[in-house]
């Protein structure tokens, strides 16, 4: 090949050279597809992979955070409910203070109202305490609990007390509360139905490979917490009972001295029980909001690292690529002019 053909197919290199370049500039990347980073293609292809799985997982923790810091808020309220009911109201019932019970009775009317419409909460349109049933309430009337056939039946029961059955009467109580059939539960059919909610996995977040946090909690039983004492078994169970008892209250149970001050007792223990459940309740749930936040900081930490790693294969250091360009072109401008100095050269003029 002679000099002039040799000069061509270096301009012609220097031009697709120029070419890669620019596009490197104008994108930031080093190749358009992954199949031109050979051989880093499957590294790159591996950091990709990785980093959209943790960005799943990151995704999930976020949209479970969400529903537990309002199940959260909803637990602190209940909470809150059973031990003013507990310490402030129940201390003060007396069979020597009958204007007490008027207010009593408005008081935990409004609270079982409001408990209701705490257990209905719900968030993006899904009723965080109704299990698998996130469409559906899982207290499906709670405006109507008052004098709902649970509250009946407690005041029917509540009405028969005299000085020697308090005891009685405390576990006829207690055994409406523990009812799960549709014709006294104010808890919904599929929740209480042992072939659907009741026999159902409480509700997890996936947070790494083969690992998930479980945080549901439904409306009618224990997550994590073990109810002691006098209790139905569930803090739920136990509030309602609490409530609907209080508020069946009349001044005939009040002129039952020994009776009234030993089902009073029977009350408070049961809203006691009611109260540690809950505070039980709220710090399992709090190990694992804890637990999945580490695992978010985890899955980020570990995703920059990666992307870090990404970014060395698939873009260009910007300011070394322009030097690169510029020593390029400047190059190619060189070889234009040699090339066309060598064009105009004539045997004459090499001879002179």
């Amino acid at each position: 090949m002679d000099i002039l053909g040799r000069m061509n197919n270096e301009a012609a290199a220097l031009r697709s050279r120029m070419e890669v370049l620019s596009r490197q500039v104008a994108s930031g990347r080093r190749a358009e597809v992954l199949g031109d980073l050979a051989p880093q293609a499957p590294r790159a292809v591996d950091l990709s992979n990785d980093i959209a799985r943790r960005e799943t997982y990151m995704r999930a923790i976020d949209r479970s955070a969400g529903r537990m810091e309002v199940m959260q808020s909803g637990l602190g309220r209940l909470k809150a409910i059973a031990s003013e009911f507990r310490s402030e109201v129940g201390m003060r019932l007396s069979s020597r203070d009958q204007n007490a019970l008027v207010t009593v009775q408005a008081r935990a009317r409004a609270a079982l109202t409001e408990m209701g419409s705490l257990l209905n909460l719900r968030l993006n349109g899904e009723y965080l305490f109704g299990g698998s049933d996130m469409a559906n309430p899982p207290v499906p009337d709670p405006q109507a609990l008052a004098n709902g056939p649970l509250a009946n039946a407690i005041a029917a029961e509540v009405a028969t007390l005299n000085n020697t059955n308090a005891a009685a009467v405390a576990a006829n109580t207690r055994s409406l509360a523990q009812d799960t059939t549709a014709a006294l539960s104010p808890f919904s059919t599929f929740l209480e139905d042992p072939a659907q909610g009741a026999g159902e996995p409480r509700r997890s977040m996936p947070v790494s490979d083969g690992e998930k946090l479980v945080f549901g909690i439904a409306a009618n039983r224990n997550a994590m917490a073990t109810s002691e004492g006098e209790t139905t078994g569930g803090w739920a169970r136990d509030l309602m009972r609490g409530l609907m008892t209080l508020m069946a209250l009349t001044p005939a149970q009040l002129q039952q001295r020994e009776g009234f001050e030993e089902f009073a007792q029977t009350i408070r223990t049961g809203l006691e029980s009611a109260e540690n459940a809950l505070a039980e309740e709220m710090g399992a749930l709090g190990a694992v909001q804890r637990q999945a936040t580490s695992a978010r900081t985890r899955h980020q930490d570990l995703s920059d690292a990666m992307q870090k790693q990404l970014v060395a294969i698939t873009d260009v250091d910007l300011a070394a690529t322009l030097t690169k360009l510029q020593g390029t072109r400047s190059a190619l401008e060189a070889s234009y002019r040699v090339t066309a100095s060598l064009s105009d050269l004539s045997l004459a003029r090499f001879l002179r």
